[in-house]
């Protein structure tokens, strides 16, 4: 489908109106509401990791390593803190795209996407007709490989906004690098195993700057409803005062606090299958704020698009056998979400064998 199925609305402008009920397009049903089963303040918290400015240096000491190990299965979510990387480029990515969204709405449509390749600024996440939306605008870049990359997709304004993302995305992509090295070195595996399998120079990796304005019933919708992250590693830049991200661990929902100055790293559904349902994807969401907005970036490394995608043969045995069919690329796997948007983890588990 070249064109959305209906008009787009602009969650910023619905904000910005004054009305005090929101659309019934963004009313989720009883049962996916942050309020739904909601109970005592839950203490668990998503593992928070020091990797000793990790980012610098070349080897991995064996305690960070088992702690990121074990964070991959058990949660298949943490924070990063002490991670190395430039605290002021940090801080003005998330400035600049704030300042983006605050733009006239004429210079923001100026880059409206279209679900072909969903580059640009978006509103909708799935091409089906009368779906329920979300609460949220955001903008969508292609980073790698270079090929991909359209700088006439990318704001012009704020005038600082390309040099400051592309020195933002250099940034974090040396970090997936290291992180892959150290999830292969987890199972056993050689370093190279996942950099290799994902098309070792061709990975992919794109960017999502989420926007997620006031609303004035938080209660009755979501910012972003529930999923795993289709690709490799999400790493995200969050907004350190405003929180939002809930991660579901053991049928409960829990609201991850962003630790000032970490970033946020979930594993995707891309490497639950490589790791053979060892490392998980786990499901997440975003809810909303009466009285704030949030900001967060979000960077998917990806395996090549056209890489056949299956469990890495060194972990199988008669006693641990495939639990994913190997029949599919990534680049066939994303249309789902891409048509149907988010639902949970239903694609992932689809794809286990009987």
């Amino acid at each position: 489908m070249e064109q959305w199925p209906e008009p787009v609305i602009r969650v910023q402008s619905l904000s910005e109106s004054g009305d005090r009920a929101i659309p019934e397009r963004f009313i989720k049903p009883p049962s996916e509401r942050v309020t739904a089963h909601q109970g005592p303040e839950k203490t668990m918290s998503i593992p928070i990791i020091d990797i000793g400015g990790i980012a610098n240096r070349s080897k991995f000491d064996e305690d960070t390593m088992r702690t990121l190990s074990n964070a991959c299965k058990e949660w298949g979510f943490f924070q990063l803190v002490n991670h190395g990387m430039n605290k002021e480029i940090l801080e003005k990515t998330k400035e600049v795209w704030r300042e983006f969204f605050h733009l006239p709405m004429i210079e923001k449509q100026a880059f409206a996407n279209s679900p072909v390749t969903y580059e640009g600024y978006g509103s909708r996440v799935g091409v089906e007709k009368n779906a329920s939306l979300d609460w949220s605008d955001y903008f969508f870049l292609n980073i790698f490989p270079k090929n991909l990359r359209n700088y006439e997709k990318w704001p012009s304004l704020p005038n600082s906004l390309r040099e400051t993302t592309k020195n933002y995305t250099k940034e974090i992509v040396k970090l997936c690098m290291i992180l892959m090295e150290m999830l292969s070195l987890g199972l056993g595996l050689d370093k190279e195993y996942f950099r290799e399998a994902f098309g070792g120079d061709e990975y992919e990796a794109c960017l999502r700057a989420c926007f997620y304005p006031k609303c004035p019933q938080p209660e009755l919708t979501l910012g972003l409803s529930s999923h795993s992250d289709p690709g490799g590693i999400t790493v995200l830049l969050s907004d350190d005062h405003v929180s939002g991200l809930q991660v579901r661990k053991d049928g409960e929902w829990v609201t991850v606090k962003p630790v000032p100055g970490a970033v946020i790293v979930n594993i995707g559904d891309q490497i639950q299958v490589m790791s053979n349902d060892i490392y998980k994807s786990a499901e997440h969401r975003v809810q909303v704020n009466s009285e704030k907005e949030r900001l967060s970036m979000a960077l998917f490394f990806n395996p090549k698009g056209d890489i056949p995608i299956g469990p890495a043969k060194q972990l199988l045995s008669p006693q641990k056998p495939a639990l994913f069919q190997h029949n599919f690329t990534f680049n066939e796997y994303r249309q789902f979400i891409r048509k149907r948007g988010p639902t949970g983890k239903y694609q992932l588990e689809s794809l286990k064998t009987m």
